[in-house]
Order: C-alpha cells, then structure tokens, then sequence
C-alpha cells in the first residue's frame, strides 16, 4: 500500500492541522517552586547500583527523592516503578507520553497504570534538560521505547540473550521480592528509558537511537509522590551509540540514591483516580 495512488485531494487532507489529543490546561500540576525548594537540603538514605548489563531495585518512600547518577562513562538505563505495597500499580509509559510527550524532563509527572491512573513520581531536576529537541528530531529521556528484550532478540536474529533489560529487570524484581522469574516477569512493564536520546526517523517513521549526551556527573532525580519501588537495568546497549542487547559495547555502572528532604514532615499521596469504574454497566461501581 506505500504506493498507492494519491488522490485529487492529497494535499488538501494532508494540510489539515493537527489537535493535542489530550490538552493538559486542567491537568493538576505539580507546586513545583515547592519541589524544588525541597530538593536543596537532603539527608542520604539508601543506594543500590546497577552493574553493567544487571538491574538493582530500591525502594523509595512516599516524599523522598529517587536521583539516578552516571558514573564512570556514558550509560542509559530502563526504569521500571511500582507501587512498593502493590505490584499491579506500575508505571504507564503509554500514557505518560500522551499527556507529556514522547521525552520527559523537570515538571513532568510519571503517571500510573489504570485503574488508579496517578502521578507516581514528578521529576524535580534533569542536568540533561539542556539538550532540547536536536536536528534530527531526537531528545532525552524517551517514553517511545518499551525496552530491549530476549523475545525480540529472538525473533530477529534466533539469540537466546540473557542481559537485556527485559531479563534484567526480571531477575532484579524476583531477587527483591521473593518471587520466581516466572512470577516476577508479568509484572515487568514499558520503560521510562533514563539518559537514552531517541526520536523517530522523519522517513520511514522508526524508532532511532544515538549516542546518549549523558556524562559520570550527570543525574536525573524524581520526587516520590507514592511508595515506590524503583528497579533499574544498566542496559546492555552502553550509551546506545551502535547496538543493545550486546555484549560488546562499553557499559558502565549506574547509581541509584534515596534521598529524604529536610523539609519533609508528611507527605500524602495523591488519591487514586476517581473515575466510578461502573464503565457504564449495571454491575459496576
């Protein structure tokens, strides 16, 4: 069908102007003046570091701040967020990237799966907020991509490869929650894609990758709005500069740090959302 004949009126429809699908002027926002005053004086509370080509989890309570650090050379990472007491409460990249875009930075909010459809996390700080939007359409931080895994390495060259962040995450959630792999994997979920600068090609339409800007120094924080469970893979890919799901390019450790604010007194979690779930059927409510 790419050469179907165009008709009479192509250029007329391809001119019509586009709409926001989901216009975001009602959408609470997050205080973020408040945020930000937050974030100045902090108090350590916990770590864990990805190893090149693994995952590690941690867990970061309601109101504190979870701040993903590169260290050592230049590395993205797949992040996964649950709820820290229900599973089935996880990050929804899909619908993050429909009220926020295809890449998130400061301001923007990391919202959660339905039916409790909440911000999870708002990020507080990005030191890669710099790079903007480049000439061939790339950026920072993307919600596009869903997260290199074994099925589709699989499928497109017959590998059985263990290290991508699909079978990372997995063995880190199982690890954490006592769960088998087998238990563990349903729950692995879409990605916010940490420090990875991706877009799509204005040709053809595919998803692209190049070398991430990020440098050891760099760091991309986001404020708890939940009890969260944070799981992070160190991705095979290195700075996703030629290939992931590899055992050849440079990979570098990344450092996840719980941080609880000074300020911090109580914090209360945004409410589930409030739609009445009766989807229009008796047996609803």
């Amino acid at each position: 069908m790419k050469n179907a004949t165009a008709p009479h009126d192509a250029a007329a429809r391809r001119a019509v102007v586009p709409v926001i699908c989901y216009p975001t002027d009602t959408l609470p926002q997050p205080d973020m003046a408040m945020l930000d005053a937050l974030r100045h004086e902090v108090t350590h509370v916990a770590e864990a570091v990805a190893a090149p080509r693994e995952a590690a989890a941690i867990e970061v309570p309601a109101g504190h701040i979870l701040r993903i650090h590169s260290v050592q050379g230049p590395q993205v990472g797949d992040l996964n967020l649950f709820n820290a007491h229900d599973l089935s409460e996880r990050f929804y990249s899909g619908k993050t990237r429909a009220l926020h875009g295809t890449h998130v930075t400061t301001g923007d909010r990391l919202w959660s799966s339905f039916p409790t459809l909440r911000p999870m996390a708002t990020v507080t700080h990005d030191t890669l907020a710099w790079y903007g939007i480049d000439e061939f359409g790339g950026s920072v931080h993307d919600v596009i991509g869903t997260r290199c895994d074994p099925y589709t390495g699989h499928l497109l060259a017959g590998t059985q490869y263990h290290h991508c962040c699909h079978s990372n995450l997995t063995r880190a959630l199982a690890a954490h929650q006592g769960l088998s792999l087998a238990e563990a994997e349903p729950f692995v979920h879409d990605v916010l894609n940490v420090f990875m600068c991706t877009g799509f090609t204005r040709d053809t339409g595919q998803y692209f990758m190049k070398a991430s800007p990020v440098r050891p120094g760099d760091y991309f924080e986001i404020l708890a709005e939940i009890d969260l469970l944070a799981v992070l893979s160190a991705c095979p890919g290195g700075d996703c500069s030629a290939e992931h799901s590899s055992d050849h390019a440079a990979c570098y450790p990344l450092r996840m740090e719980v941080l609880r604010p000074a300020q911090l007194t109580t914090w209360t979690p945004p409410p589930v959302n409030g739609y009445d779930r009766s989807h229009g059927g008796a047996g609803g409510g």
